[in-house]
C-alpha cells in the first residue's frame, strides 16, 4: 500500500487542537485505526489523508462544515430538572452524559438554568468549532 485511499485501513496518531487547546490525542496510547470511506471518521479528516505515505505528517484545519458541522438551534431542548440525576445539582457550562438511541453515551451541556427546568445543548461539543489537526501515518493495509 502506497497512499491512503477509499477502502484501505489505516492507523494514525492525531493531535486535535480547539480554540488553541489540545481536546484529544492518540499520542501516548494506540494510534486510531479506521477504514477509509466508511464513515467511521468526519469526511474532512478522511479527505485531509486522502494519498498520504507511511511515515507522512501534516496539519491542516477543518471548517464546522468539514467537522462536526454547525451548531443547531434545534438541538437546544428544555428539561425537567426532576429528570435531571437527583446528586446533581446544575450549573450553566456543566456538561452531563446522556444515552442515544443506540446505546451510545452523548455529552450534552447545560446552557441555562431556571426554576423547575435547564435548558439542555445536544449539539456536539465541536459543532461551530474550527478544528485544527496534526496526524501522522503509521500503517495502511488493503481493508478487503
Amino acid at each position: 500500500m502506497d497512499n491512503v485511499a477509499v477502502g484501505n485501513l489505516v492507523k494514525v496518531h492525531f493531535t486535535l487542537t480547539v480554540e488553541g487547546k489540545i481536546v484529544d490525542s492518540s499520542r501516548g496510547q494506540e494510534p486510531l485505526e479506521f477504514q477509509v470511506g466508511m464513515h467511521q471518521v468526519i469526511p474532512g479528516f478522511e479527505k485531509a489523508l486522502k494519498d498520504m505515505k507511511v511515515g507522512e505528517k501534516k496539519t491542516f484545519q477543518l471548517s464546522p462544515d468539514d467537522g462536526y458541522g454547525q451548531e443547531d438551534p434545534n438541538c437546544m431542548r428544555e428539561v425537567s430538572r426532576a429528570e435531571l440525576p437527583s446528586e446533581t445539582e446544575p450549573e450553566v457550562g456543566m456538561t452531563l452524559y446522556a444515552h442515544g438511541p443506540n446505546g451510545q453515551t452523548i455529552p450534552v451541556k447545560i446552557k441555562e438554568v431556571k426554576k423547575d427546568v435547564v435548558i439542555m445543548d445536544f449539539n456536539h461539543p465541536f459543532a461551530g468549532k474550527t478544528l485544527d489537526f496534526e496526524v501522522e501515518i503509521i500503517e495502511i493495509k488493503d481493508g478487503a
